[in-house]
């Protein structure tokens, strides 16, 4: 039998104690430690190289989702510790994510791990994309509620950039480029999953390589029939397709 090496995070301690006692029971599980918040869950996951994580959404500081955005989700599973509503869960179903529901029972929990057991024997497992904790984030909320910061690692540093600061997103292969003020902050996201996590209404993709904050836009220069430009407040220029150019002009109309 395959010792799990097991994390883990919540920052209720009652929470955190009723579950390692629950876990002690299992023959198979070695419990690494605890976090009581996502800054120390970021960097417990880094240093102990967990194989299962039992992460909790609703914490100070980095709730789960921005967690599971910043860890290597290599070889590591995840199982969602929460106490959210209906809607939200179902969001855990779709994608085929699982979760305990706070208060859970022993039997609730020893199916989850059953289920953990069986993703590290199925090879087909490891082919399957898991889904992002921005996009897990994004279906969990009602329809109309959009994200209001990003979280990115920079080396061994957290950046959490509210969504206002934002000057535009560009596409750079797996990663999304955000830009700041002159400074670039690189996410391993597609732009189109970002993109889709956004309000809408401010923010359009003008181009299939760029998602252009509408704040920032200063004007639009026509350099040939079917050539335009965004120019931004700051004299940074991006490029505008004709797909891109129909969304400014239906959004600033």
């Amino acid at each position: 039998m395959n010792t799990k090496r097991v994390l883990i995070v919540d920052d209720e301690e009652p929470a955190r104690m009723l579950l390692r006692e629950m876990l002690s029971e299992e023959e198979d599980i070695e419990i690494l430690g605890e976090c009581a918040d996502g800054l120390q869950a970021v960097k417990a996951v880094g240093e102990l190289k967990p194989d299962l994580i039992f992460l909790d959404i609703q914490m100070p500081k980095l709730d789960g989702f921005e967690v599971l955005d910043l860890i290597d989700r290599d070889g590591v599973d995840v199982v969602f510790v929460t106490a959210y509503d209906e809607y939200a869960l179902k969001a855990f179903e779709v994608n085929a994510v699982d979760y305990l529901l706070k208060p859970f029972s022993e039997s609730r929990l020893k199916e989850a791990l059953g289920r953990a057991r069986e993703r590290e024997q199925n090879e087909a497992a490891e082919e399957t994309q898991p889904p992002s904790g921005l996009e897990l984030k994004a279906a969990s909320q009602p329809e109309g509620d959009k994200i209001d910061r990003v979280v990115v690692k920079d080396g061994t540093q957290i950046q959490i950039i509210p969504i206002d600061s934002i000057d535009f997103l560009m596409a750079q292969g797996d990663y999304v480029a955000i830009h700041v003020e002159k400074k670039s902050h690189l996410k391993m996201q597609t732009l189109q999953s970002l993109a889709a996590s956004l309000d809408t209404t401010r923010f359009v993709r003008i181009h299939r390589s760029y998602v252009l904050n509408l704040d920032r836009l200063a004007k639009i220069e026509t350099y040939a029939k079917d050539s335009r430009v965004a120019i931004l407040r700051d004299g940074t220029e991006l490029p505008i397709s004709r797909s891109g150019y129909t969304r400014l002009k239906e959004l600033l109309a």
